[in-house]
């Protein structure tokens, strides 16, 4: 950006839930500030407390400012959004992209997330506007998963990959977000976000910390009489418990990896069989709608086996 040289699109990616649409926000905050006020800002990415910049984006109405997310239900549940972003509302950028910026010769466009463009119209239309964008207009396409967007659509972007957090990174962001939570449930919350802030905060409210005690007692004593993992899937089964299903479905890997690192020989064996089966069977139990209360049997056997108990219940 301060070298004039700033490439018009940029795919920002990395896995889901570590902020790369806050980031995304904050720069074209950045972006447009900087465009208005050349070399009258501190050199950092946030802006000064009560920024104009800032006014207009969070009252929604700065004129060189776009995003498209996915719209509302117009009959869903409250929260409920369409299943993509339509053509209809990349071709309404249209209009936008016609006319002369209005605060500076800076627009700029976020997508949230360019994986959930409706195909192929909605990304073919974007690609029309990628391809020959107006002067001073710069797009922020946020990516979970870029292998899946058109190879032309890619082509077209710089990438920006942003990682998951460490420890510590993770431990700050949600003492943050969470101020009244104990250090045990931050501890938690680390455990079960994996890097993400945006994850471990969807199951702040979950009692995660029940889960996990459970999950690293049959890690490390096994369940010989499967009791453990019966009461689990009693637990876990139950229509109302669906968001601690969702829950125990990301932590199981991260358990049965967590106990990898510190295996060697044929322990580090079963422990990566064990996690590569437990995310085959993660995955199936969301893509497919698997029976509860029996895929909570098989992926605490899978964590039973780093005791070495064979486990019993499972559908192989």
């Amino acid at each position: 950006m301060r070298g004039g040289a700033l490439h018009h699109a940029w795919l920002i990616t990395g896995p889901p839930g570590i902020g790369k649409a806050t980031f995304a926000r904050a720069a074209a905050a950045r972006l447009l500030a900087e465009a208005a006020e050349p070399g009258a800002l501190p050199p950092r990415l946030s802006l000064p407390a009560g920024h104009r910049t800032s006014a207009l984006l969070t009252a929604g109405s700065h004129p060189d400012f776009r995003e498209l997310r996915r719209l509302p239900k117009k009959d869903g549940k409250d929260g409920e959004r369409a299943r993509s972003i339509t053509i209809d509302q990349v071709r309404g950028l249209a209009p936008f992209l016609g006319t002369m910026a209005s605060l500076s010769e800076r627009r700029v466009i976020v997508i949230d997330s360019a994986d959930e463009l409706e195909r192929p119209g909605a990304s073919n239309a974007l690609l029309k506007s990628l391809e020959e964008p107006p002067a001073g207009t710069i797009f922020l396409l946020v990516s979970h998963a870029p292998g899946r967007l058109l190879p032309t659509i890619r082509s077209r972007c710089r990438v920006l990959r942003l990682e998951p957090l460490d420890d510590a990174a993770m431990r700050d962001a949600l003492s943050q977000a969470l101020p009244e939570a104990s250090a045990d449930e931050i501890a938690a919350l680390v455990r079960v976000g994996g890097g993400s802030p945006g994850r471990a905060l969807r199951y702040a409210e979950l009692d995660l910390s029940e889960i996990d005690d459970a999950l690293h007692a049959i890690a490390r004593d096994g369940d010989p009489d499967t009791s453990r993992r019966f009461r689990l899937a009693k637990a876990l089964s139950a229509k109302a418990a669906q968001p601690r299903y969702e829950a125990f479905l990301d932590r199981v890997p991260g358990i049965i990896a967590e106990a990898a690192q510190d295996r060697r020989g044929p322990a580090l064996q079963v422990a990566l069989d064990a996690y590569a089966r437990a995310r085959d069977v993660a995955g199936a139990a969301r893509g497919l709608s698997l029976d509860a209360g029996g895929t909570v049997l098989e992926l605490a056997g899978l964590v039973s086996r780093l005791a070495g108990d064979a486990p019993r219940a499972t559908r192989g």
